[in-house]
């Protein structure tokens, strides 16, 4: 019981919460009016047990060290799951099963004939959304959580300036002692709320795409070859094209992507650290934050969220960002562009309605959808590949130089892959590589080892 049961201006605790209470406070006297406070609320008829959970779960958000991870992937994948369930989603059934691995056994037969990139005992398998969520996740939270850091922090210092010019007579009396100890609350509560936004957006996404890696990055690696059988029915009817021959072809242009991924090994190195290089040098908006914390109750999560959307990012990019963001564009687009073209090739005879599922593909990634939009806003980045068109029209232009085998050689190193300066000159691009230019001394020194030199 507290020292004050005969004074009517300061009404008793449980000695639990007020043994929580001056722990927070540094060990203050109560101030009369949080007593009060905290009566009017009924905590001191809280189930004592139920009350040292919660004083369990408060003093461990002040306490967070320092170096806590800011993302937590747990929440993100269980928001995710509960997003895609609320779209609707379930299991791929047997038959859905069999159909994925048989598209997935002719998509490689076919691929066989156009490429030699490959990867062993590719299995085809249809997954639901919430299979994709588990395991995609993983690679989304190696890719934004210098965004989160970022984001974090500035979050956490605009709000604890915002506690701290709080005159002292505005707070109970020991409430500002609380505020050296909220900078740990704080990065938690809104590293939490980071991980919120990101499983709503890869759920959002879950519900959209066709395959695993459909938005161009490496997130199933071999020997899974993923098909989503719910959103390619909902494709095949959009087109009004049979299902057999849309699973078909993204099953080709799935299997593409998985080759790619599994023998080119700096390709997957390369896209991630172009993201991770984008992402961790993203400029905070910290004057948008101040604004927009500056009129809300910082203990209301669901405000904050809702005051920091759209304010996050500053518009302009550092020349860091644009060289990573460059790097990034560039290679989305040669995926992309070289999945076409070994596509195109493959299904050629094949599929009656190839040019008209290609059209509706490129639509797709052309225009974005609202959860690619969704991922953006968190992230600041879109995920698409803008110069498609011209990584095509290159690797077409290496196929009429030097056949498949030259198209494909330009991922043999990435200091040989195509740069954004030769999307702009495919032609001149596909005459160097084919028909490389040497030096002078290049060719006396050719000459001098085939022993037509001078004597």
């Amino acid at each position: 019981m507290t020292d004050h049961a005969d004074d009517d201006e300061t009404p008793d605790l449980p000695p639990e919460l007020e043994q929580m209470l001056r722990g927070l406070t540094g060990g203050a006297e109560l101030d009369p009016q949080m007593v009060a406070m905290m009566r009017s609320m009924g905590l001191d008829r809280i189930d004592p047990q139920m009350l040292q959970m919660v004083m369990g779960q408060v003093q461990a958000m002040f306490a967070a060290p320092a170096g806590d991870t800011t993302l937590d992937p747990v929440l993100a994948t269980d928001t995710a799951r509960k997003t895609v369930a609320a779209g609707g989603d379930a299991l791929a059934a047997q038959p859905d099963q069999r159909a994925a691995a048989e598209a997935v056994h002719v998509a490689n037969l076919w691929l066989d004939a156009v490429t030699d990139l490959t990867a062993p005992a590719l299995r085809g398998v249809a997954w639901s959304r919430a299979e994709w969520v588990e395991a995609t996740m993983p690679v989304w939270t190696d890719l934004v959580e210098p965004v989160a850091e970022g984001v974090t922090d500035a979050v956490t210092a605009a709000m604890t300036r915002q506690l701290s010019d709080l005159p002292e007579d505005a707070l109970p009396a020991g409430m500002a002692g609380m505020l050296d100890q909220a900078g740990p609350m704080l990065r938690r509560m809104h590293g939490s709320m980071f991980a919120l936004q990101l499983g709503q957006g890869v759920g959002s996404l879950a519900g959209e795409v066709v395959t695993g890696c459909e938005v161009s990055l490496p997130l199933v690696p071999a020997p899974d070859v993923v098909l989503m059988p719910q959103a390619l029915r909902e494709l095949a009817a959009g087109l009004e094209v049979d299902e057999p021959q849309a699973r078909l072809y993204l099953a080709v242009r799935e299997v593409a992507r998985v080759r790619l991924f599994a023998d080119v090994p700096w390709l997957s190195a390369g896209l991630r650290a172009a993201v991770r290089d984008y992402a961790g040098d993203i400029t905070i908006d910290t004057d948008g934050i101040e604004e927009a914390v500056r009129s809300i109750d910082p203990s209301d999560p669901q405000a904050v969220q809702e005051a920091l959307q759209g304010r996050l990012f500053n518009p302009q990019h550092s020349p860091a960002q644009q060289a990573a963001l460059g790097r990034l564009e560039t290679l989305l687009a040669l995926v992309e562009g070289w999945v076409d073209v070994v596509t195109e090739r493959a299904v050629a005879g094949h599929l009656p309605a190839a040019e008209a599922l290609g059209e509706a593909v490129r639509r797709r990634r052309a225009s974005g959808g609202p959860a690619e939009k969704a991922f953006g806003s968190l992230v600041g980045l879109e995920l698409r590949p803008r110069r498609l068109r011209d990584a095509a029209n290159l690797f077409r232009a290496l196929e009429d130089q030097a056949g498949p085998e030259g198209r494909d050689a330009a991922w043999r190193h990435p200091d040989l892959a195509p740069s954004s300066a030769d999307l702009d000159d495919p032609l001149g691009y596909a005459e160097r590589t084919a028909r490389p230019v040497t030096d002078d001394l290049d060719a006396e020194l050719d000459a001098l080892l085939r022993g037509e030199g001078e004597r």
